[in-house]
């Protein structure tokens, strides 16, 4: 019995993670619209949808086996977009047009240093060393992190209602933090490195669920408290790296 089916047509299956990853595009560019609009809140949920969306299509790749050159390229302009652009662009509408000679600076910034640290991403994803990655951490803040991140001021004035969160300064010295981060060399925990004990299984999985109803009922308080926990790791990821180069370079001696 012969098989009908012509190679040169792609399976449906394969189609899937790249939708998911367009997907997350039209919510990151969608953010923008609502920004325009002034709906905030909205801007800020359309970017964390193109989070979580991001979060799911390598997966899901994985899950059906569809992995492919073309979807990597697409998820990283996907990424570009919705977590370099789009923020950026948010950030300028909410506060930094009041200064639009720095604030537009700051905003480029933000765009243009997603856009080098994922260029350095793909530029090392074929490379026989990776010393960050093969001991399970990312190299700088990545960039739906980022965006979270750079969106901190938005959710303290969300939370407040205190216009001094507004201010074009210090978003504009904030922005470049993050911008700065996002390009840095800093070894940062990898959700894919993290490992549970099987103690701890249903404690995590009782974590997830309360986060889950707590993003809901309390958004920016919850971002807000997830940011902060995630700046702190920062230091402690540095610090845990440090001790995996040590024993690497005594194992390394012993050899």
């Amino acid at each position: 019995m012969t098989d009908d089916r012509d190679p040169r047509r792609i399976p449906f299956r394969a189609m899937i993670p790249n939708a998911v990853t367009a997907l997350a595009l039209c919510f990151g560019l969608t953010g923008v619209s609502l920004a325009i609009g002034g709906q905030w809140e909205k801007a800020l949920g359309a970017i964390i949808l193109a989070g979580v969306l991001d979060g799911l299509d390598g997966r899901i790749a994985r899950l059906l086996r569809a992995q492919s050159k073309f979807g990597a390229e697409l998820d990283s302009l996907s990424d570009n977009i919705a977590f370099g652009t789009a923020p950026a662009l948010i950030l300028f509408l909410w506060s930094l047009k009041a200064e639009p000679r720095f604030g537009w600076l700051a905003s480029l910034a933000l765009a243009v240093c997603c856009a080098l640290r994922l260029a350095r991403f793909n530029a090392r994803l074929d490379a026989a060393e990776q010393p960050h990655k093969s001991a399970g951490f990312n190299t700088g803040v990545p960039a739906p992190a980022g965006a979270g991140l750079a969106f901190v001021p938005i959710y303290l004035w969300l939370i407040t209602g205190n216009d001094r969160f507004r201010a074009w300064p210090g978003v504009m010295a904030w922005t470049l933090f993050i911008a700065m981060l996002m390009i840095s060399s800093l070894p940062t925990y990898s959700w894919a490195s993290i490992r549970i004990r099987p103690a701890w299984r249903l404690f995590a999985l009782a974590g997830v669920a309360i986060f889950g109803a707590a993003l809901i009922r309390a958004p920016w308080p919850t971002l807000l408290v997830l940011a902060a926990f995630y700046l702190l790791m920062i230091p402690v990821a540095f610090a845990s790296y440090q001790r995996v180069r040590q024993r690497r370079a005594i194992a390394r001696g012993h050899g």
